[in-house]
């Protein structure tokens, strides 16, 4: 790990400053993906700001709260496991908390934050070597991981210049529920619809998000959904626990009558993002539950998936999974 200034910053408005004027300069919460990969100089920032004092003068940073519209908004500094816990998110949500708390291990869903895990790393061989080239890294070095190495990669959303999965199971879970983003920076505050947040690689790999230096994530609402409360994460892993996935689905469903009129359907662990499928919902809405029907939906889902040496058993895998998770949904609101 290379020398780096600390600062612990106990107003908002005074972080994003500290942030904004430097480029080199980052914003610290929970640390479980930074620092890590500040240990293994692929982040090298020049100083860090710490943010976990914020919520002495921003409460809400830490709180789960309930709109009045019937949604959720959570701070940015709630911790993984006091959200996959809440109850409100257990009764409304459950895609949320299972997702969370299939993600890492206890002690780290402790420590991990809801906005340091939107904003989670990819765990590309080659992005976490710095001894390799690597586009994300190191903008214009080259892909080795696609004719390298590549299993645990990703088949949607890839470009010529990089193919490494997003990581994270709590995204998948939101941006299936249809979650915005707030955020607040030098130039004030937006709000991001979570589908929109994440980039593809594109020719630029190295730009993972449309934040801006110095915004701060301070906030993830979630939309009223009622169906959601019959929803289900499904992850599929080479061990039960503390590992990626190789294929995940979040999905929430509405049925009436045996008849489908609403459908909410993401991935994780197969793309650059993580990927909600509208492709998936409009083959499931106006139809009668059946596997046929989901076996469907799960083909449109994968329909654009470019597989690699190693990762075409991730294709039908994840279609399984999403299947699978389609099937558990459709028998829970059958009861």
């Amino acid at each position: 790990m290379r020398p780096f200034e600390y600062t612990a910053a106990t107003d908002p408005a005074d972080a994003v400053r500290l942030v904004a004027a430097n480029d080199g300069t980052r914003f610290l919460a929970g640390g479980t993906n930074l620092i890590d990969l500040m240990k293994l100089e692929v982040e090298t920032p020049r100083a860090v700001v710490d943010i976990n004092r914020l919520a002495r003068r921003e409460p809400a940073l830490e709180q789960v709260a309930e709109l009045p519209d019937g949604g959720l908004r959570i701070g940015a500094l709630v911790r993984n496991s006091d959200l996959a816990w809440n109850p409100v998110v257990q009764a409304r949500y459950p895609v949320l908390s299972e997702a969370l708390l299939a993600g890492a291990s206890g002690q780290l869903r402790n420590m991990a934050t809801t906005g340091g895990n939107l904003l989670q790393r990819t765990r590309c061989y080659y992005f976490r070597d710095t001894a390799m080239p690597c586009n994300k890294r190191e903008p214009g070095t080259g892909c080795p991981s696609i004719a390298g190495h590549n299993r645990i990669n990703a088949v949607l959303g890839t470009s010529p210049e990089c193919i490494a999965t997003s990581p994270g199971d709590m995204p998948v879970a939101m941006v299936a529920l249809g979650a915005t983003v707030h955020v607040r920076g030098p130039e004030g505050e937006r709000a991001i619809p979570l589908a929109d947040f994440y980039l593809v690689p594109g020719l630029h790999p190295e730009r993972e998000t449309v934040l801006r230096h110095g915004e701060l994530i301070v906030a993830v609402e979630l939309p009223a959904l009622p169906f959601a409360a019959r929803s289900h994460y499904r992850k599929v892993r080479d061990r039960a626990s503390y590992a990626f996935a190789l294929a995940s689905a979040a999905v929430a469903l509405d049925i009436h009558e045996g008849r489908i009129r609403d459908a909410r359907v993401a991935l994780g662990g197969i793309a650059t993002t993580p990927w909600r499928s509208f492709e998936a919902e409009r083959a499931l809405v106006g139809h009668a539950v059946s596997h046929t029907l989901f076996r469907t939906a799960a083909e449109r889902a994968l329909a654009g998936a470019v597989p690699y040496a190693e990762n075409a058993f991730k294709i039908e895998l994840a279609r399984r999974t999403l299947v699978r998770a389609l099937t558990i949904v459709s028998e829970m609101t059958a009861r």
